[in-house]
């Protein structure tokens, strides 16, 4: 009884902690709370004007009374006042700020003007939500000392609107999320083989014809069509809109203009970009998704078309930084081009590596002479990186340790945690609910965006410095409206949020489980469509029977080898390999099986692939050394009876295959 009490003592104790994400570096709770009345004031230093009115927009909001935020005067005395200050002596990083919350009053003090903005954003998250009705009975703040900065400079979220567009209101609503979250990047992918979504006055066709597309894969059939006309793009002056709203809200917009490959809509309204001296030159706006064949030509009127539109962004985005994409570039179209193989002669570059490689430095160089700095995806690294440029690794870390020990600068971004196009809910039950809950594939469950540290384990201190930060890929294939965005997006968000921003040695992911409800109240409150965040496994099985096996887990964090015999029909183990012969899953039961019927299923039907095994066989054993077929598998599916005495099953594998496997629910009845 006296630990049962002692228990509820300390969960009472958790839930008084103030719940904000991402956690701050430092921080005490206080006794009391400061109330928030009807004449509460924001007051503020002279340089933090727009800071203050966007505060007290916020707070107004929540309260219904919008009190006008008042500049800094020692002379005018108020009854109710949040202050909001700068000192840029403060010992923190750039984004640093001190919060303090008393019954007596509040301060944020920023060591610039982020990091007053992050402070009002804590103080945001610690008022209860829109709409709440703890605000008719008098919200308060409650007493907290926060000292915070943050642990990466580029903390990120890219949002795909080539593949389907979405309103000003709407990006700008997920910019002000973004800010809530204290993420300070929107990578915006705005051109792509099925549409280029930005206006250049001086080539208007690209958004005239590159803007449509004739078709687009259903929901349910991604090799199919709709047979409707889908496209548009935004003009310049909503770029400006939603640039300056971001910057007001402390997050820049890096643009991407994709290149060389993924460029089939600007190479349809303009053909001369393109490899237009190879057999069967036909480009059009891609209607399907995945990686296609166009690629722009390194030709001289193609880096002029290339200056000119980068002209252009740079001219309505002041981001540092301009991605250029750089990824997926196939090198056929080149290899067959006599005028390229012509290039390549006269550069003495001997394949297409080496001509991706001169076209990301032609690009860089012309992005220097404007002033910006180029980043892409880590294909850029191909054939030789360009002098100053930064890479976006996304095939995993092997990139980004190499980039960042040649001294170049590196965003995290892998694909094994950071992709949220994935399903963040098990597949099969997600599409229960309707084939517009289809996703591109992959299983990103929170809690594994969330065991992500973006610095690899191959860096030393100094070689660490170049990782600048990290971002998560909202790619829009299958997000065709904007709940889809926000239902895929959210709240994972939040747990990106925590590992670009609070020290790793704080991470603590039941911690976070616990301060995520309060935050996802938030959401709710204000209409924002989420999902809810599943639950981690546990690494047993459900009896205790025991698994062994020569496959290794393609995420050996979570996908363990036991969840094919868990008792839960929606986990699955997943390997990470090429199976070769020989391999083998073998469960040792618990107890003797004679005569149940087992049933073993593998690929899609449990998995978010077709990673089922083509060829194998389902066997048992009484003793684990002498082994009985009991059938062959045939579509990734073995069915039979389990011998008399049966105490070990096992799968194996009985010839090579180039893909993966998944393991679903091993069934005994």
């Amino acid at each position: 009884m006296r630990k049962a009490l002692l228990a509820a003592a300390l969960v009472s104790c958790l839930a008084a902690e103030p719940a904000i994400i991402p956690l701050p570096k430092e921080m005490k709770a206080g006794e009391g709370s400061f109330p928030i009345v009807p004449n509460t004031s924001v007051r503020y230093e002279g340089a933090l004007d727009q800071v203050a009115k966007l505060f007290a927009d916020d707070l107004g909001a929540r309260t219904g009374n919008r009190a006008a935020p008042l500049r800094e005067d020692p002379l005018i005395e108020l009854a109710s006042e949040i202050r909001l200050k700068l000192d840029p002596a403060l010992p923190l990083r750039p984004g640093g700020y001190k919060l303090e919350v008393s019954p007596e009053g509040t301060m944020v003090t920023g060591k610039d003007m982020a990091g007053v903005w992050y402070g009002t954003r804590s103080l945001l998250q610690l008022l209860p939500p829109i709409g709440s009705a703890d605000w008719k009975k008098g919200a308060a703040i409650p007493a907290v000392s926060i000292t915070d900065e943050p642990r990466f400079g580029w903390r990120g979220m890219h949002l795909d609107v080539s593949r389907h567009l979405h309103a000003v209101e709407d990006i700008k609503k997920f910019i002000d999320w973004l800010a809530f979250h204290k993420l300070n990047t929107l990578h915006w992918h705005i051109t792509d083989d099925q549409g280029w979504r930005v206006e250049i006055k001086k080539y208007p066709k690209l958004t005239e014809i590159g803007g449509y597309r004739d078709s687009t894969p259903p929901y349910g059939n991604r090799d199919s069509d709709d047979g409707k006309r889908y496209g548009g793009f935004y003009t310049q002056e909503q770029i400006k809109e939603v640039v300056a709203y971001a910057a007001a809200r402390q997050i820049a917009v890096v643009p991407e203009i994709d290149m060389p490959g993924h460029m089939a809509a600007a190479i349809t309204a303009y053909p001369e970009l393109g490899n237009s001296d190879i057999p069967n030159y036909s480009p059009k706006v891609r209607n399907r998704w995945g990686i296609h064949f166009d690629t722009l030509a390194p030709t001289e009127e193609t880096f002029k078309f290339v200056d000119d539109v980068l002209t252009e962004i740079c001219a309505i985005f002041p981001s540092t930084y301009i991605h250029i994409g750089g990824d997926e570039a196939p090198k056929d179209q080149w290899e067959q081009s006599p005028r390229v193989r012509e290039l390549m002669k006269k550069e003495g570059m001997k394949d297409g590596h080496d001509v991706q490689s001169y076209f990301v430095k032609r690009v860089e160089k012309i992005l220097a002479a404007k002033g910006r700095k180029l980043i892409g995806w880590d294909e850029i690294r191909e054939g030789g990186l360009a002098p100053n440029a930064t890479v976006m690794s996304w095939r995993g870390e092997a990139g980004a340790v190499a980039s960042a020990k040649e001294g170049h600068d590196v965003v995290m971004a892998s694909t094994s945690h950071l992709y949220l196009d994935h399903y963040q809910l098990p597949k099969n039950p997600e599409l229960a609910k309707g084939v517009e809950f289809e996703a591109w594939g992959g299983f990103q469950p929170i809690y594994n965006v969330y065991s992500y540290d973006p610095v690899p384990k191959g860096l030393n201190a100094e070689e660490a410095k170049h990782i600048l930060g990290v971002q998560a890929q909202l790619w829009a294939e299958y997000l065709k409206t904007w709940d889809k965005v926000e239902y895929t997006a959210f709240p994972r968000i939040a747990a990106l949020a925590e590992i670009a921003w609070t020290p790793v040695e704080k991470k603590n992911y039941e911690d976070f489980r616990s301060r995520l409800d309060p935050i996802m109240a938030h959401y709710k409150a204000a209409g924002v469509r989420h999902a809810q965040p599943l639950a981690p496994p546990k690494r047993q099985t459900k009896d205790g029977s025991t698994i062994e096996t020569s496959l290794r887990s393609f995420r050996a964090e979570f996908l363990w080898p036991e969840l094919a015999y868990d008792g839960d029909p929606e986990t699955f183990f997943w390997s990470a390999a090429k199976l070769k012969a020989g391999d083998h899953f073998t469960l040792t039961l618990r107890a003797a099986v004679s005569g149940k019927k087992v049933k073993v299923v593998t690929g899609d039907k449990v998995g978010p692939f077709t990673d089922k095994l083509d060829r194998g066989v389902l066997e048992a054993s009484s003793n684990g050394q002498q082994w009985t077929e009991i059938t062959a598998f045939k579509d990734g599916v073995a069915e039979g009876t389990a011998p008399e005495g049966t105490t070990s099953l096992r799968i194996r594998v009985t010839a090579a295959q180039e893909h993966w496997i998944s393991i679903g629910e091993i069934e005994i009845e």
